[in-house]
């Protein structure tokens, strides 16, 4: 045991005293910002920031940024003009919508991966709701088995769940990857279609299904004439709305450790013709709690835990001290006039 007064411990309180110094700025941001722009250290040397609608919350110069970050990782796969949908179309509009989710190094900023989420709203028995897309994951080919797919599949949907104050989220998830299917399948609660025993399709997984393919096929890049069968949440020659380049044949697409998600892709989906499934599941506490304990490395639980929870104390604690404050508006809540009324 190092001698108390020994250089040793000093540089370790100092480390101490800088990752609080983080986690306080992390949870001030967490506290104030009105929609998420907030970074952490998920790995050693990775820092991920996830950005909540930036075609609303970023200037020009730092929207070009950002998209500028996202090509280069996409680069790295495929020529990024073959990618004309999503947030790779610059459009303002679609990218309020969207939730992005980027892994640089931190020493010099390189971006390797993101995931751009998107916010898409259908009915579900007669009332509007909101769906997270889990949208399109890219890797820079040279960190691939760095252990980065519990950020880029799972924590921006668990930080806007504790953000909601834990009200279970839809969530929904187009591919033809079994190692994303398997991700889905296991990382969610309510998952349709999956190869898992308890999958079942609900009159809800239905509603939702006929929504998105109604309203939003742009936002996964699946043309018009792209079809869809209800039974098995199949969209067949699905690669024809701008996500040409992404077409991939069964050997090239990655696989899970668990083969039925490879048996159940092989089984269900045409790859010469260019099939996707999509599926739909929700981040409720199940899910949540299943997420931290089986998927979130170990040395990350104590940040990611206390962020989860300044995010839900921020969303359930904040609206009081709103109400009680009658000095300034809180969107619908309005200050009292001079006369006290």
């Amino acid at each position: 045991m190092a001698d108390p007064g020994s250089e040793q411990s000093w540089q370790h309180l100092r480390g101490a005293a800088g990752r609080l110094r983080r986690h306080a700025a992390f949870w001030l941001q967490a506290f104030t910002q009105p929609s998420i722009d907030l970074s952490l250290r998920t790995h050693a040397g990775l820092v991920t920031r996830i950005v909540e609608s930036p075609g609303v919350s970023l200037s020009e110069d730092e929207l070009e940024r950002l998209i500028a970050q996202l090509r280069v990782v996409a680069a790295k796969t495929l020529p990024a003009d073959q990618l004309t949908y999503g947030i790779f179309s610059g459009a303002r509009e679609r990218l309020s919508r969207a939730i992005v989710t980027l892994i640089s190094e931190e020493a010099s900023g390189q971006p390797i991966a993101f995931n751009a989420l998107s916010v898409m709203q259908v009915e579900l028995d007669g009332a509007p709701v909101d769906i997270t897309h889990l949208g399109l994951v890219m890797v820079d080919p040279e960190a691939r088995g760095k252990g980065l797919s519990w950020v880029l599949y799972g924590l921006t949907t668990l930080v806007l769940f504790a953000r909601d104050g834990l009200r279970p989220r839809w969530i929904s998830n187009v591919t033809q990857v079994p190692a994303v299917v398997g991700m889905v399948s296991e990382t969610f609660s309510d998952v349709y279609p999956s190869p898992r025993a308890d999958a079942r399709q609900s009159f809800a997984h239905l509603q939702l299904a006929r929504g998105i393919m109604r309203q939003h096929r742009a936002v996964f890049g699946v043309g018009d004439d792209a079809g869809f069968d209800e039974a098995r949440f199949v969209i067949t020659d699905a690669y024809t709305g701008g996500s040409d380049a992404l077409k991939k044949t069964f050997d090239e697409a990655p696989k899970h450790r668990d083969p039925q998600y490879a048996d159940f892709c092989a089984r269900e989906l045409d790859y010469g013709r260019g099939d996707d499934v999509l599926q739909i599941g929700r981040i409720d506490l199940a899910a949540a709690r299943s997420y931290l304990m089986e998927q979130v490395p170990h040395r990350s639980l104590p940040g990611l835990f206390a962020a989860s929870v300044l995010l839900t104390l921020q969303r359930l604690v904040l609206p009081v001290l709103h109400w009680l404050d009658d000095t300034r508006s809180f969107g619908t809540l309005r200050p009292r006039q001079g006369n006290g009324r």
